[in-house]
């Protein structure tokens, strides 16, 4: 093997490993990002038996920062789900793209709308991140991670599960028929809500500079 080889199987080799531990830690973090979603009424509980109101602030503005923090840490980890050379050639989850994209919906209603006083966006928020998780955990458990467990799957009647819900299988070559056209219809979405958070960004942006000039 040449010098050129083995540094090429080094990168190939630490591309996938990191990749597939970003996967793997993904349900971790939707985990953890659901259950400090869901703890709000228990911490806006908490606070009302707060007498000083200094603490109150610190356990509000800490609880936030880290509900928040592990939203944007899971949808960045996320985005390497819309790269086609890793979602198709590692056999990510079959609907892990539609997951980042589900989740950038989320963020969407959180930007745009107060998600903690508006009980409707708190609402619309946590059905999308309900939906964007399931998206993401149920594939990766069943299928990614499952998929050396084929046999014992088998006795269940989901000996089916590891290859229709990945994107593809590297050792047997092949890729699932439904993998292309769920990372098309991704890219087009996240690119029509992107698109529509700048253009939202750009016409906010024109009427808080022109209130200045009709008063």
């Amino acid at each position: 093997m040449s010098g050129d080889d083995l540094a090429q199987a080094l990168t190939s080799g630490g591309q996938s490993w990191m990749v597939f531990s970003v996967a793997a830690a993904l349900p971790i973090l939707w985990a953890f990002a659901l259950s400090m979603h869901f703890a709000r009424p228990y911490v806006v509980r908490f606070l009302r038996t707060l007498t000083l109101r200094f603490g109150a602030d610190v356990w509000w503005l800490s609880y936030v920062l880290i509900r928040d923090a592990l939203l944007l840490l899971t949808f960045t980890l996320s985005a390497v789900f819309l790269m086609p050379n890793l979602y198709i050639g590692l056999g990510l989850p079959l609907t892990a793209p539609l997951a980042t994209v589900v989740l950038f919906w989320a963020l969407i209603v959180k930007l745009s709308r107060d998600a903690d006083d508006d009980p409707r966006a708190f609402r619309t928020f946590s059905v999308l991140l309900v939906i964007a998780s399931a998206l993401y955990i149920v594939p990766q458990i069943y299928g990614l991670e499952s998929a050396d467990q084929v046999e014992s799957l088998a006795g269940f009647g989901l000996g089916w599960t590891p290859d229709a819900l990945a994107a593809a299988n590297p050792d047997a070559v092949t890729v699932n028929p439904l993998a292309w056209p769920v990372l098309g219809l991704s890219l087009v979405l996240f690119g029509a809500s992107a698109a529509y958070l700048f253009g939202r960004f750009l016409i906010q942006l024109g009427r808080t500079e022109a209130a200045p000039a009709t008063e």
